[in-house]
């Protein structure tokens, strides 16, 4: 009978030989298949076209990259080749992995920017005004930073009457997000809160500037009551922390201006709005002048006495006008009073009466004017020029 070697004997032996002769060999392919347990390790396959393998990260490797593993994604990986035994299949055991085309760190910005702003942190309706005059300004840094100096040294010059607040904290390394979050947690706790809080540092590379890009401290910013100035890096360097900010600065310097107005400047404002007022109250104190100029040339108060006697005057000869236009208004309608009074005369019944004529009427007054309306023994009255007879009717002729 043959000499025979055990399953896990060879196993041990092909797992040696795979130790020995790919202890470290980097490759690169396309993610596929990647799951993530409670473990905190990273199973998934690599593959290309013609061929594949199964790839594991470790928890303590996994939670070193800094942007997330997606399905698809094409990756350069460095590791050992490696056998599991209980399975007998060959792996790679991943040290380091990096997108392929782009480095970890831009791809962790995209992924984490298209993140948060599907969620609205970066929305300019989100954002809020700076006040134009602050009296308290907290300052989020590290306290011996040259980005420190070079914004106190601009805010004093621009501003000297102002309290500042510094806030410590890491400005990059590990830990250091934590550190920018607390700190900005810790200005809204003030028992005087300053008017705007100025998160700085200065230039570096992506990797210095990362804390700033790390969503513990973006959430910070978008979650202040109070205004938040981002001041981080150079011209250049655009981070998360900018975005999410009420207002950004390209430099710790520019921050410091966009924080206070210039002193100078508030001051020729001030002369400037002084110089209106005056030549305001100038304008309208000259036009009041001329007005009480223009009303003291009238004659009415120049002399008040003419004035008084060119009224009296005109009352005289309106008095006149009246009495003269009345006495012929008068005197007319009395001349149609007597011509009126003429006119009834010569038609009135006392004129026929003074001619010879008389009415005669009965008791109840009526006018007798036919022998049926009365008989024998009535009294009549009959009433002439002269006077009133009272008679009694004795006999009665009707006119044949």
């Amino acid at each position: 009978m043959p000499d025979t070697i055990s399953v896990s004997q060879l196993t041990r032996q092909i797992k040696a030989s795979l130790n020995n002769r790919f202890p470290s060999v980097w490759i690169e392919g396309e993610i596929s298949g990647i799951t993530r347990p409670s473990s905190g390790h990273v199973y998934l396959t690599l593959k290309d076209p013609h061929a594949q393998i199964n790839g594991i990260i470790w928890a303590s490797d996994a939670e070193a990259i800094d942007f997330e593993l997606e399905q698809g994604m094409k990756v350069v990986c460095r590791g050992g080749v490696d056998v599991y035994p209980q399975r007998g299949v060959y792996q790679i055991i991943i040290r380091r992995i990096m997108p392929k085309g782009i480095g970890s760190l831009q791809l962790a910005f995209k992924q984490l920017h298209a993140k948060l702003a599907g969620e609205g942190l970066f929305a300019p309706e989100h954002k809020q005004d700076l006040p134009r005059l602050p009296k308290h300004i907290a300052v989020v840094t590290s306290p011996t930073s040259a980005a420190v100096r070079d914004f106190l040294q601009v805010l004093l010059r621009r501003w000297p009457d102002i309290r500042v607040t510094i806030a410590p904290c890491k400005v990059q390394g590990p830990g250091a997000s934590q550190e920018i979050a607390a700190a900005i947690g810790y200005c809204q706790k003030f028992k005087t809160p300053p008017d705007v809080i100025v998160v700085t540092r200065g230039g570096g590379s992506i990797e210095d500037l990362w804390a700033f890009n790390e969503e513990v401290v973006v959430r910070a910013i978008h979650a202040s009551t109070i205004p938040v100035i981002s001041g981080v890096g150079h011209e250049i360097d655009v981070t998360l922390a900018d975005l999410a900010a009420d207002a950004r600065a390209l430099t710790p310097s520019e921050a410091a201006e966009r924080a206070v107005p210039d002193v100078a400047d508030v001051h020729r404002y001030l002369r400037q709005c002084s110089q209106r007022i005056t030549n305001a109250v100038r304008a309208k104190f000259l036009s009041a002048q001329n007005e009480l100029n223009f009303l003291a040339s009238r004659p009415v108060i120049k002399q008040p006495l003419e004035s008084l006697r060119q009224a009296a005057m005109e009352l005289d000869f309106l008095e006149k006008t009246i009495h003269r236009t009345a006495d012929y208004q008068i005197s007319r309608h009395q001349l149609e009073l007597a011509s009126l009074a003429d006119r009834l005369n010569s038609i009135s019944p006392l004129q026929v009466l003074a001619r010879g004529y008389s009415l005669t009427s009965d008791t109840a007054g009526n006018l007798v004017t036919d022998c049926k309306s009365i008989a024998i023994g009535d009294t009549i009255q009959t009433q002439i020029a002269g006077g009133e007879i009272t008679s009694q009717v004795k006999t009665i002729q009707p006119k044949k």
